[in-house]
């Protein structure tokens, strides 16, 4: 339904609210449309996105991937609720008008090739955004050598994992162990624990990782 929040708090150039992508919040919406929101960064009424929806990376996967996602949104349960609008501080204001590009769609790689398709699904997932440092947009480090800084709106700050094959990393991680950390939140019963002050906690996509 939309209404979470990226703003200046958390380091953004401006106030950038989810949009409600149900059945509810689309249904003015063409697939066209929705396609071109996607994988090109511009909305039903010719406004540009902020990245933070990760457009530039949609719109290098595979067309039929993007285009089975639309197919989901119909989902049932959903009912009417508008967010409020984003909104970009200057000079963001004017630069995010040049940010939007067309796509270029990629054929998925055979899923028997590990690495191009490892690759695929890498950028479809936008890992690097996250796991590689940066400040002020600026690349600072390694590529998904982590420590990217972000704030909570608790005060606390939470810092990306080193995904690279170093010591600090998982080099010592088996393909098995890697696996399992993301199907065990696969099981429809999985409930993820309360996270209380001070404990460790996790920005990852649906995921808590216990201390």
């Amino acid at each position: 339904m939309g209404g979470e929040v990226h703003d200046q708090r958390l380091g953004f150039p401006g106030r950038y609210v989810s949009k409600n992508i149900t059945p509810a919040g689309l249904s003015a919406w063409t697939d066209g449309e929705i396609m071109r929101d996607v994988t090109c960064g511009v909305n039903k009424q010719g406004n540009s996105l902020f990245p933070s929806m990760p457009y530039p990376n949609y719109g290098q996967i595979d067309e039929e991937d993007i285009k089975s996602v639309i197919c989901l949104y119909p989902y049932p349960g959903s009912r009417e609720f508008t967010p409020e609008q984003s909104t970009s501080d200057f000079p963001m204001n004017f630069i995010i008008n040049t940010i939007p590009a067309k796509a270029n769609f990629v054929t998925r790689p055979d899923t028997a090739d590990h690495v191009a398709y490892g690759k695929y699904l890498v950028n479809a997932a936008i890992c690097s955004e996250c796991h590689t440092p940066s400040e002020n947009g600026a690349i600072t480090g390694p590529p998904f050598s982590g420590g990217t800084a972000f704030a909570l709106e608790d005060g606390s700050v939470v810092r990306s994992a080193n995904l690279t094959p170093h010591a600090t990393g998982i080099g010592h991680w088996t393909p098995e162990q890697f696996v399992q950390r993301f199907k065990i939140y696969a099981d429809s019963a999985y409930v993820a624990p309360k996270v209380r002050p001070g404990d460790f906690q996790t920005v990852m996509p649906g995921i808590h990782i216990p201390a």
